[in-house]
């Protein structure tokens, strides 16, 4: 027997129902999936269900969100400060050469850990890249065609979404960020290799963050880097792994 398609009441209840259920983003085709072919609505009322579930919530204390990985209801920024007093975990430190890093890959990636330490003129600590690779914020995308092939970092969409963020698109302009003191933005690869000092850990220099809770419109730790990464060589992709997050 062909069931009738649900109407657009029925679409939201049942989009509101997984992305509440589900405890992580959803895709636009992971909501699809929830039909089968028999009952399956247009893409249009897909959308449109999206549309005004997003509508309901306004004036709400939650919110339904588009972010890298798909959409979520999430709390909203004006009443976060009372609904975090429920999340009892530690409140994450990261200090700023790591924030640092990581505004560097999402500016400029595609990029190696050779070009982040140009630029910055220190080191990057290994436990920096572990740190951002275990948050699952940065991956290796590729490898740039030089001698030892080193690998490329580019964020995911774990980055975005824990940023509050749909795309890289949204990031904001390098010239209205000033969380993070300038840094040289000289990147000269043309020249030979010259070692540089590793990070050293600072106390000082650590950053609040939120640990594990996404805060909504948490703003994207970032550097003023107003030069383009103009490395000349070329970059190997690897032939298994997605384009970086965009």
């Amino acid at each position: 027997m062909i069931r009738p398609m649900p109407e657009i009441a029925q679409i939201k209840r049942i989009f509101e129902a997984a992305l509440l259920g589900a405890g992580q983003p959803l895709s636009l085709a992971q909501l699809a999936a929830l039909f089968d072919e028999h009952d399956a609505p247009s893409h249009e009322d897909l959308a449109r269900a999206l549309d005004e579930l997003q509508e309901d919530a306004t004036g709400r204390g939650v919110e339904l969100a588009e972010v890298g990985s798909g959409f979520r209801y999430q709390v909203r920024e004006d009443v976060h400060p009372w609904v975090s007093r429920l999340w009892t975990e530690r409140q994450t430190r990261y200090s700023r050469a790591l924030l640092e890093t990581l505004a560097l890959i999402a500016y400029r990636q595609p990029i190696t850990r050779a070009e982040i330490e140009q630029i910055r003129g220190v080191g990057v600590a290994s436990s920096i890249v572990k740190t951002l690779e275990e948050r699952e914020w940065v991956r290796v995308v590729g490898y740039r065609d030089l001698p030892g092939k080193p690998a490329l970092l580019g964020t995911t969409k774990a980055f975005l979404d824990y940023f509050n963020l749909k795309s890289l698109d949204q990031l904001p302009p390098l010239s209205e960020i000033r969380e993070i003191e300038e840094i040289d933005p000289e990147l000269a690869l043309g020249t030979g290799p010259h070692p540089v000092p590793p990070d050293e850990p600072c106390d000082d220099d650590e950053i609040d963050t939120h640990g594990d809770t996404p805060h909504p419109g948490h703003s994207t730790p970032a550097a003023s880097l107003d030069q383009p990464n103009d490395a000349p060589a070329e970059e190997t992709m690897r032939d298994d792994t997605p384009e970086p997050a965009a």
